[in-house]
């Protein structure tokens, strides 16, 4: 009996094509990339060139593992486990924080052990949050619309959550989960001045935070004038500069780099774009580039046609994994070129990183779930002219 609903569901399935091969043409060139942008690193810590690129394999794996299994769970899953996961999440940021039990890298604890494993919760924090904040807009969406209180009692939580990343230190994880709610929240309909009115408090927050720490307000600021101190807090940014600079228009093709020769630091992490650039050129910017805007725009079309569906929770979670992978790669990108202050954040799908790829890949397979679900659903003819697009903006 299990095998015949097994064969039914998969001769019935529907997968969104164009976002299930963007997604495979984007993993298998962060694999490429990884492997040569960590050959000469791994073979001085490891004695094999080869030791990150056969993890980067495992996790590629376990991601389509995972995102496998995940594709074959319902929305209604998720919706019902929204809140739970937000509270292990919760829990799991506060262990983080325990000596003993939290793992400190390069100065933060952010990483669980889990045997040989380990867990970088702040990502689970990210797709948590999203999933948490589609159940509340849909549970309390008049209150939302119309009352500040609908806009302050999901921020006042989320700040919470902010302040345990931000005693890790995780900046730019807090920087990117904060902006993805406060884009779903403007999405959902709040008012206009209660938005610009709260996003301008987190951003003073954001810069309070920034300038009372003088760690942070030197990263923040190298950026503005990296040549000033070039073997200092502006070491990274110029190293990346010239990869960019080296690379030119077509690059000096793959393997060549020179810049992840001990020069750029976490050339396979954080700074992958920056070998892309050397290696590859413009041409492999400009592919990257328009790889992950066809993501995003795909994530935001499925969350669309969900909207338009009245599948109104599916909706908000397509945009919001839009919205983070969208921010995450923006920030990583214009960290690499010298636009924004330099954080840790990694290339969605592409940079090293066990925990990223994993979650990336259970956030792409649960909007490749809705795209399924919807594909049947009937648009609701009563309502296709007051509720068309969710960007049309309430007037309560």
């Amino acid at each position: 009996m299990k095998q015949v609903r097994s064969e039914s569901f998969w001769q019935s399935c529907y997968c969104d094509s164009v976002l299930a091969c963007t997604t495979l043409v984007i993993l298998g060139l962060g694999l490429l990339m990884v492997a040569s942008a960590s050959m000469v690193i791994s073979d001085q810590q490891f004695g094999h060139p080869m030791h990150f690129l056969y993890h980067q394999i495992a996790y590629f794996f376990a991601g389509l593992v995972a995102a496998i299994i995940v594709f074959r769970l319902p929305i209604s899953f998720w919706k019902q486990l929204n809140v739970p996961l937000l509270l292990v999440s919760v829990i799991l940021l506060v262990a983080v924080l325990i000596p003993g039990i939290g793992r400190q890298v390069n100065g933060s604890m952010r990483w669980l052990g889990l045997g040989p494993l380990t867990l970088q919760v702040s990502e689970l924090a990210k797709f948590s949050v999203i999933l948490y904040l589609a159940g509340y807009l849909v549970r309390r969406e008049t209150e939302v619309r119309s009352h500040l209180s609908g806009f302050i009692k999901p921020m006042l939580l989320l700040s919470m959550v902010a302040v345990l990343l931000l005693m890790e230190p995780d900046f730019g994880a807090t920087t990117v989960m904060m902006a993805t709610a406060l884009g779903m929240m403007f999405l959902a309909g709040v008012r206009l001045w209660q938005f610009i009115a709260l996003m301008g408090t987190v951003t003073i927050m954001l810069a309070g935070l920034a300038l009372t720490s003088p760690y942070r307000l030197a990263r923040l600021t190298a950026f503005m004038h990296p040549w000033a101190n070039a073997f200092d807090t502006g070491y990274q940014l110029t190293q990346s500069l010239i990869a960019f600079g080296r690379g030119g228009i077509f690059g000096v093709g793959l393997g060549n780099s020179v810049q992840k020769l001990f020069y750029l630091p976490e050339a396979h992490t954080d700074f992958l774009f920056a070998v892309i650039a050397e290696e590859l050129g413009l041409i492999g910017e400009l592919a990257i580039l328009f790889l992950f805007v066809l993501l995003v725009a795909r994530m935001l079309f499925i969350g669309r046609d969900a909207y338009q569906r009245q599948r109104f929770f599916e909706a908000y979670v397509c945009f919001g994994f839009a919205l983070w992978f969208g921010l995450q790669a923006m920030i990583n990108i214009g960290v690499s070129t010298g636009l924004l202050p330099t954080k840790g954040l990694t290339l969605p799908l592409m940079s090293y990183g066990g925990s990223s790829l994993v979650i990336n890949c259970i956030a792409i397979a649960v909007v490749l779930r809705i795209g399924h679900e919807i594909k049947e659903a009937p648009l609701p003819a009563s309502r296709r002219v007051k509720r068309r697009l969710l960007l049309r903006r309430s007037v309560a």
